[in-house]
């Protein structure tokens, strides 16, 4: 079957452009399929060296070594903190929605089973394909249609996951949401639908479906970096002034003025909140700024990113790490300085809010919110606790079980912006920096003032 479905693609390489359209895989795809498994199965008879390397991935694995606070750690989604849902684990089928594999409903699942790889989540092109909890497919989807019509990803692929992490539209990133499906130039100028029309892949390059690029939130010791020179110049610019900056300054700097350019982004999650009887009120874009189960929220749109120095590492707070509850806790924030020779000013998304910690232990809880016993349905904090705690891989290695005792702490996470390319005319200009309402911080990126002003004291 692999040389009848290799020969018949080499022919479509040879066929009209309406003819090559025309999908291959109808001929060798049968029904009935009754779950994703299935589908896998039929996959893998043609493409077995795929799902092999595919499962090599963090996209199948969710975790990768990597050296993080100095120490080498196996670290990805499945176990790393964040400040919006908190954790994965105890919480699996509804985070695992997200997940490239069927059935991980809990820590046991087989990361070694190719069958429960999710072939069509990335490569269905009829828009029909969407998952379930634990990572199935819906019932009402036609895994056969679906199946005999796949096709390289577009960005509805992508952004069925990654445009709506953290719970909805736009919830986490900032510069990912529904409205990247098909920008037009304003919102983007790599991917405008009507314009270069980028793909994510075009960016995301990869080898063996391991995709360049990763998130500081599950990889901060991650080296598998992609930046803009990659495709640009970094002499790009006819000001010699400006092609000066790129030796400081980061293109998304000065290309990417704002995000959440359409849809809004949270910035703020206090589950300090969460549990009282009081109205879930709407803001002005129908988002809540409070529900029941899960706190009060602050939501921006248009938002001016914060910036920092940034050298290609970050630090991170780890499950069972000491924290204090008096002070703001980095679960991810970007490491550099102007004085380290390698760091250059990037543009941020700060996520803050509030979120439970063992007042004895002085850890972050990984809190079980999905399920039973979980926050959503008891909204008893202890109950939420002690399952998430004493079932979570790393409390149990330290040996830390729930104390019984609570409160809140302050956290904050950043994310690295990358995305909405604003066109070149509405980049920002000198001033929007080097005034007296600039948007830079120049005491906190280390400078006693506005460098420009120093240098014409001089």
């Amino acid at each position: 079957m692999r040389t009848l479905l290799l020969t018949t693609l080499l022919t479509g390489l040879m066929l009209p452009v309406g003819a090559h359209a025309e999908n291959p895989h109808k001929e060798f795809i049968s029904g009935p399929i009754n779950s994703g498994p299935e589908a896998t199965a039929q996959c893998i008879e043609c493409h077995e060296e795929h799902t092999e390397a595919f499962m090599q991935t963090s996209h199948w694995t969710w975790a990768k070594e990597q050296v993080v606070n100095g120490k080498t750690v196996k670290l990805g989604k499945k176990n790393a903190i964040n400040n919006y849902c908190v954790s994965v684990s105890s919480n699996e089928p509804r985070c695992t929605k997200c997940h490239a594999g069927y059935g991980y409903e809990d820590a046991k699942f087989d990361f070694t089973d190719a069958t429960k790889v999710d072939c069509l989540v990335c490569h269905d092109t009829t828009g029909t394909y969407q998952k379930d909890l634990s990572g199935y497919a819906f019932k009402s989807v036609d895994l056969v249609k679906v199946s005999q019509n796949v096709g390289a990803p577009v960005r509805d692929n992508c952004g069925s996951c990654h445009f709506f992490g953290g719970g909805g539209d736009g919830v986490k990133h900032g510069d990912l949401d529904s409205s990247m499906a098909y920008p037009d130039k304003a919102l983007d100028v790599h991917m405008d639908a009507d314009g270069m029309d980028f793909q994510c892949q075009d960016c995301h390059k990869g080898e063996s479906h391991t995709i360049k690029g990763q998130a500081m939130s599950v990889s901060p010791g991650s080296t598998d970096h992609m930046e803009c020179t990659s495709c640009h110049d970094n002499q790009v610019h006819k000001n010699a002034k400006l092609n000066r900056h790129t030796e400081k300054v980061a293109c998304q700097t000065c290309h990417i003025p704002e995000f959440a350019k359409v849809e809004p982004t949270k910035l703020w999650w206090d589950w300090s909140e969460a549990g009282q009887d009081r109205e879930e009120s709407k803001n002005q874009w129908g988002r809540k700024d409070y529900m029941k189960k899960k706190g009060s929220f602050v939501w921006g749109q248009k938002v001016q990113p914060e910036y920092a120095w940034y050298n290609g590492t970050a630090e991170a707070y780890l499950f069972g790490d000491t924290m204090d509850p008096a002070k703001v806790t980095a679960l991810s924030k970007p490491m550099g300085s102007k004085d380290d020779g390698k760091s250059k000013i990037y543009p941020f998304k700060v996520h803050r809010g509030k979120q439970i910690y063992d007042a004895k232990h002085k850890v972050f809880i990984p809190t079980k919110v999905f399920g039973k016993d979980g926050y959503w349905k008891t909204f008893d904090w202890d109950k939420a606790a002690t399952a998430g705690m004493n079932n979570h891989p790393t409390m149990q290695a330290k040996g830390l079980t729930y104390s019984g005792q609570n409160g809140f702490a302050e956290t904050e996470m950043w994310w690295r912006i990358n995305h909405m390319v604003s066109p070149k005319s509405e980049a920002l200009k000198c001033s929007a920096c080097h005034s007296k309402k600039g948007r830079l911080d120049w005491e906190a990126l280390g400078y006693d003032q506005d460098p420009m002003k120093a240098k014409k004291k001089k």
